[in-house]
Protein backbone atom coordinates (compact mmCIF):
# COMPACT_ATOMS: atom_id res chain seq x y z
CA UNK A 1 0.00 0.00 0.00
CA UNK A 2 1.74 3.43 -1.10
CA UNK A 3 0.64 6.09 1.26
CA UNK A 4 0.77 9.52 0.78
CA UNK A 5 2.49 12.17 3.89
CA UNK A 6 2.15 15.58 3.45
CA UNK A 7 2.74 18.73 5.54
CA UNK A 8 6.04 17.68 6.64
CA UNK A 9 8.72 20.13 8.13
CA UNK A 10 11.57 20.41 6.03
CA UNK A 11 14.18 18.54 8.44
CA UNK A 12 12.32 15.08 8.33
CA UNK A 13 14.05 12.51 6.52
CA UNK A 14 13.28 9.31 5.22
CA UNK A 15 14.52 7.09 8.14
CA UNK A 16 12.48 9.74 10.67
CA UNK A 17 9.10 8.40 8.01
CA UNK A 18 10.71 4.97 8.63
CA UNK A 19 10.44 4.98 12.35
CA UNK A 20 7.29 6.50 12.44
CA UNK A 21 5.48 4.24 11.12
CA UNK A 22 7.45 0.96 11.84
CA UNK A 23 4.83 0.56 15.15
CA UNK A 24 2.55 0.04 12.25
CA UNK A 25 3.96 -3.00 10.51
CA UNK A 26 6.62 -3.42 8.30
CA UNK A 27 8.02 -0.34 6.34
CA UNK A 28 9.46 -1.19 2.67
CA UNK A 29 10.42 2.14 1.98
CA UNK A 30 9.35 5.65 2.75
CA UNK A 31 10.63 8.24 0.41
CA UNK A 32 10.65 12.42 1.43
CA UNK A 33 10.17 14.18 -1.79
CA UNK A 34 12.99 16.64 -2.78
CA UNK A 35 13.24 19.58 -4.92
CA UNK A 36 15.65 18.97 -7.81
CA UNK A 37 16.87 22.40 -8.00
CA UNK A 38 17.48 23.30 -4.38
CA UNK A 39 17.56 19.81 -2.72
CA UNK A 40 15.52 20.53 0.20
CA UNK A 41 12.23 18.85 0.93
CA UNK A 42 9.39 19.86 -0.55
CA UNK A 43 7.17 18.64 2.49
CA UNK A 44 5.66 15.28 1.34
CA UNK A 45 6.52 11.65 1.28
CA UNK A 46 5.40 8.47 0.42
CA UNK A 47 5.68 5.78 2.52
CA UNK A 48 5.11 1.95 1.49
CA UNK A 49 3.60 -0.55 3.48
CA UNK A 50 1.54 -4.05 3.57
CA UNK A 51 -2.23 -3.23 3.11
CA UNK A 52 -3.24 -4.45 6.84
CA UNK A 53 -0.53 -2.38 8.26
CA UNK A 54 -0.81 0.69 5.92
CA UNK A 55 -4.43 1.13 6.97
CA UNK A 56 -4.01 1.17 11.10
CA UNK A 57 -0.92 3.37 10.35
CA UNK A 58 -3.24 5.91 8.65
CA UNK A 59 -5.93 6.02 11.29
CA UNK A 60 -3.32 6.16 13.95
CA UNK A 61 -1.06 8.89 11.78
CA UNK A 62 -3.73 11.30 10.16
CA UNK A 63 -3.29 14.27 12.27
CA UNK A 64 -0.38 13.34 14.82
CA UNK A 65 2.24 15.66 15.05
CA UNK A 66 5.78 15.28 13.76
CA UNK A 67 8.55 18.48 14.72
CA UNK A 68 6.01 20.61 15.13
CA UNK A 69 3.54 20.09 12.47
CA UNK A 70 0.20 18.03 12.27
CA UNK A 71 0.58 15.82 9.25
CA UNK A 72 -1.55 14.55 6.62
CA UNK A 73 -1.59 10.82 5.97
CA UNK A 74 -3.56 8.91 3.32
CA UNK A 75 -3.65 6.67 0.48
CA UNK A 76 -2.11 8.06 -2.13
CA UNK A 77 -3.50 8.52 -5.43
CA UNK A 78 -2.42 7.29 -8.51
CA UNK A 79 -1.01 10.07 -10.69
CA UNK A 80 -2.80 11.48 -13.39
CA UNK A 81 -1.63 12.82 -16.84
CA UNK A 82 -3.64 16.06 -18.23
CA UNK A 83 -2.19 17.67 -21.73
CA UNK A 84 -0.70 20.67 -21.71
CA UNK A 85 -2.56 23.95 -22.82
CA UNK A 86 -1.36 26.03 -25.77
CA UNK A 87 0.78 22.89 -27.52
CA UNK A 88 -0.13 20.49 -30.44
CA UNK A 89 -0.88 16.78 -29.56
CA UNK A 90 2.52 15.73 -30.21
CA UNK A 91 4.18 19.04 -27.88
CA UNK A 92 5.55 20.85 -30.45
CA UNK A 93 4.90 24.88 -30.10
CA UNK A 94 6.95 25.65 -32.86
CA UNK A 95 5.66 23.46 -35.98
CA UNK A 96 4.03 26.01 -37.82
Amino acid sequence: MNIYVSNLAFQVKDQDLKTLFAPFGEVASANVIMDRATGQSRGFAFVDMTDSAGEEAIKALDGAELEGRSLSVSLARPKTTKPREGLFPDGNRDRY
